[in-house]
């Protein structure tokens, strides 16, 4: 448990500092380097300076590299003593760049309400000048954009980069013009605007080819590589970084060499290439002219490192990093290095502990007593330079260090410091943590009352943080599963614990309902790497359910907890006890039971098994509420198991109740089928291709649909990527069938159909399917995909096939969870179909007697077969 929540912080703290290092935090990227060009326009005043041999230029110039070093706060005192020198002058133009500047450190240091008075300022400044400067107009303007994004005026600062991108494309100003795209691209991400993101990113990529200067070129690539890096494209963000090292290496600079090797680094971290990553890494150690980023590099390496289990080298390296660090001079860049390394020194004591023999010797040396000082001066640091949101961070791994050790009153102590210092800068990224830490701090000493609202304002904060933070660092996603989603478990079990032995609560069960929901939503956009779900979201409670009843079965590390809603009744659940680890290997061998392409008597007694935990205790309200239909919001590896194959001793599910799934709340608005006009665009491949099978019975299933529906069909040659896009762009066709190879997994540049020419990633797919909706503003009522399957060994697999589903935008998605013979499902399309088209089932019950055709026919009962269907979505 100790191990997840230091895993989480310190990739929280990784993200931050190698964003920070890209030059791309809050500001987006642009924002050092347009103020580097704002600088050229600070004027040496004709006027003969008053009282004072101070040069207001060179304040300012010694404001800029305190900036760049990260000291805000002296930024901000040399920049205001310039400010006050050029107001004596009345000199506005200059007065107007030093607010953009004071803007910038405000928003840095938290101090958003001065922040805004310095913006405001120079607006008023810039209007009442009779020759308005517009080189100066477009740097406030990109200013003034980073504010509102700061504010959480999204779509505000989206408008105003516009008008900052016209302003440099009318003055000629390349480099603001690329920053402002830039900006525009990542805030669309952040809103869901995820093809005009991309189309931006686009032409940010063109012009960058144009341009002859060869720094400029190799800055924005790389900087743009990042950008696409943290919006979850980490294919395109490899191209671009590799296009930047090799324009890099053709102008033989070292330092852009190197700096281009550490962001290809991060991107393969990104993916999961830990080797590669630690391979760029040495590279960038071995080239780098620049100190800082050779320990940049050495940093990351020891993440990895520790990350690997290499434990011996992990310490070697950190032996060889501290020294460096004890030399740094002090500035805020320098004390997120210092807070880096203090989360690897917390981490390799903790897992070593019970490891030390054996390892080697010189392990000793990472003691408690050594990293607390380390930690204390590195406050120390802080402090000295009023860096409160490096105090805010400090405090808190010292209070997690106290904890780990059971000290409670001193871990308490220091976590109420840092989140106090963290709510009065507003840093939401860290005030989570601490919430969370205080709430388990709490809960261990028995406080449970205390520790319930710990954990309540702690998954408050992250619900508010949560499209954020999916923008901060992949890093942080590639830990999501270990690391956010234990916070969302443990306040469900917190709030599903019965003290004192009185009945949970209805209040408790729907906020513990509202909680997992919320877990599906943050899932899936950790999927995407992106707010995929904003604004789409429709409460199931607003769903008629007349006949269903929704199950929201929830995996504890004790228990199963089942809650239910039946139609027109108050939530009711159930509890079984059971260890996480046991009920998973159930389920783990339950599915591998499935998949034998014969009946097994061990299915049928596992399948008992988690039928006991889910739907016994609820069987009678099942029958006296008459329901027909169970809808399940699947936890965890839940999610790969069909629910039809659960057996009662005498019956499977699918024999007694029509079933589908529901990702949370993540429902279009319900219409039911028979209301649209039912039209298909069906496409396949029966060849060979790129290495799969051929689908000799692809054919036979796409007669079948054809003969049921109008259709348009493309086979084989014809099934393309471009083909298919044109298709869905110049039709919006209720139904889409896809008969072809594909994989679900839980990342999602894993997850594809074949196509002739090529995979088509889920993330493409997605981007076909939006852009016929935009322009045609008609939901796909019904996606199939009809030959796929979820990756083997693969926990969270089924993660993909809910990120097809939603992510499409299709009201229900039809899908296979495992591979089955062509020939069974043409036979299952054809009678799914057909009971389709006669216009009066709904979707599940379409599918349940197709599964049942299966059933009762001999050459295709065993569960292997029908069972491998799933639908998920409306189920109407």
């Amino acid at each position: 448990m100790y191990h997840n929540k230091i895993n989480f912080f310190k990739r929280i703290i990784l993200g931050i500092i190698l964003v920070i290092i890209l030059g791309i935090l809050s500001n987006r990227f642009l924002i050092i380097a347009t103020n580097a060009n704002a600088t050229n326009n600070i004027v040496n005043s004709k006027n003969t300076l008053v009282n004072t041999q101070v040069n207001p230029a060179q304040l300012v110039e010694q404001g800029r590299k305190y900036y760049q070093a990260q000291d805000y706060t002296e930024a901000v005192k040399v920049w205001q003593k310039a400010q006050n020198i050029y107001q004596s002058q009345q000199d506005k133009l200059n007065q107007t760049t030093i607010s953009n500047y004071l803007c910038l450190a405000y928003t840095k240091l938290g101090q958003l309400p001065e922040a805004k008075k310095a913006i405001k300022y120079s607006l008023e400044l810039l209007d009442s000048l009779e020759n308005k400067n517009l080189s100066i107009f477009a740097q406030t303007l990109n200013t003034q954009g980073s504010l509102q994004l700061a504010q959480g005026n999204t779509q505000q600062a989206i408008l105003t980069w516009q008008e900052a991108r016209k302003i440099y494309q009318q003055i000629q100003d390349t480099t603001g013009k690329i920053g402002s795209l830039i900006n525009q691209a990542q805030a669309m991400q952040e809103l869901g605007l995820y093809i005009q993101a991309e189309k931006t990113l686009t032409k940010v990529k063109n012009i960058l080819t144009e341009q002859t200067d060869d720094e400029l070129k190799i800055s924005g690539l790389r900087k743009l590589g990042n950008i696409q890096r943290l919006m979850g494209n980490l294919t395109e963000s490899e191209t671009t970084l590799q296009e930047s090292l090799e324009l890099a290496r053709s102008v033989k600079s070292n330092t852009q060499i190197s700096a281009s090797l550490l962001t290809l680094g991060n991107t393969a971290l990104a993916r999961g290439e830990s080797q590669t990553a630690l391979d760029y890494y040495q590279q960038a150690i071995n080239l780098a002219r620049s100190d800082t980023t050779k320990l940049k590099a050495q940093l990351n390496q020891l993440r990895v490192f520790i990350d690997s289990q290499e434990y011996i080298k992990a310490v070697e390296l950190s032996r060889n990093i501290r020294p460096q660090l004890d030399q740094l001079s002090v500035n805020r860049s320098n004390i997120k290095d210092r807070i880096n390394y203090l989360v690897s020194l917390i981490q390799l004591q903790l897992v070593l502990s019970p490891h030390r023999r054996g390892l080697g010797r010189g392990l000793e040396d990472i003691t408690q007593t050594d990293i607390i000082q380390f930690a204390n001066s590195t406050l120390q640091q802080a402090q000295s330079i009023k860096d409160q949101k490096s105090q805010a961070v400090t405090l808190g791994y010292l209070g997690n260090i106290y904890e780990q050790n059971q000290q409670w009153t001193k871990a308490n102590q220091f976590t109420q410091q840092a989140l106090s210092i963290a709510q009065s800068i507003n840093a939401e990224d860290t005030i989570y943590q601490w919430q969370w830490q205080l709430g388990r701090i709490y809960k261990a000493q028995g406080n449970i009352e205390a520790a319930t609202l710990a954990y309540q304002q702690a998954f408050d904060t992250l619900q508010s943080l949560r499209s954020n933070l999916v923008g901060i660092n992949n890093n942080v996603q590639f830990s999501f599963q270990e690391s956010i989603e234990p916070l969302y478990r443990e306040l469900v079990d917190l709030l599903l614990t019965d003290e004192d032995n009185s009945p949970i609560t209805t209040t408790k069960l729907e906020k513990s309902r509202a909680i997992i929901e919320s877990l599906q939503i943050a899932e899936l956009e950790n999927f995407f790497r992106s707010n995929c779900i904003a604004g789409k979201i429709v409460p199931v409670d607003n769903i008629p359910q007349t006949n269903a009843a929704i199950i929201y079965p929830i995996i504890l590390p004790n228990r199963i907890e089942v809650i239910v809603s039946l139609p027109q009744q108050s939530l009711i659940h159930t509890t079984t006890y059971i260890s996480d680890s046991e009920a998973n290997r159930i389920l783990q061998k339950l599915r591998r039971s499935l998949r034998k392409p014969f009946t097994a008597p061990e299915g049928k007694i596992l399948g008992k098994q988690v039928y006991d935990w889910l739907i016994k205790p609820l069987e009678n309200q099942l029958k006296d509420s008459q329901v027909s239909t169970l809808v399940f919001v699947l936890d965890g590896e839940l999610g790969n198991i069909p629910m039809s194959a659960l057996y009662d001793g005498q019956e499977y599910l699918v024999e007694k109740y029509s079933i589908g799934l529901a990702p949370g709340l993540q429902l279009l608005d319900p219409k039911p089928l028979q209301q649209v006009k039912l039209e298909a665009l069906v496409g396949g491949l029966s060849e060979a291709r790129h290495g799969f099978t051929a689908l000799e019975n692809v054919q036979r299933e796409i007669n079948e649909i054809d003969a049921q529906l109008p259709s348009e069909v493309l086979i084989d040659s014809n099934f393309t990527s471009t083909e298919l896009q044109n298709q869905i762009a110049n039709i919006p066709y209720p139904i889409i069938h896809i008969a072809s190879h594909g994989q679900f997994s839980s990342n999602a540049d894993e997850t594809f159909i074949l196509a002739w020419d090529k995979p088509i990633k889920v993330k493409e797919l997605n981007n076909f399917l939006r852009q016929s909706q935009q322009t045609e503003n008609k939901a796909l009522e019904l996606l199939v995909l009809s030959a796929c399957e979820t990756a083997t060994g693969d926990k969270k697999a089924a993660l993909g096939l809910a990120g097809v589903a939603i992510q499409a935008g299709a009201r229900s998605t039809l899908a296979t969870l495992w591979t089955i013979s062509d020939e069974a499902t043409a036979e299952f399309m054809s009678q799914f179909y057909r009971l389709l088209a006669q216009g009066n089932l709904s979707k599940t019950e379409a599918l349940r007697q197709a599964q049942l055709t299966l059933l009762n026919d001999p050459n295709y009962d065993t569960p292997y077969l029908w069972a491998a269907f799933v639908l998920i979505g409306n189920w109407l």
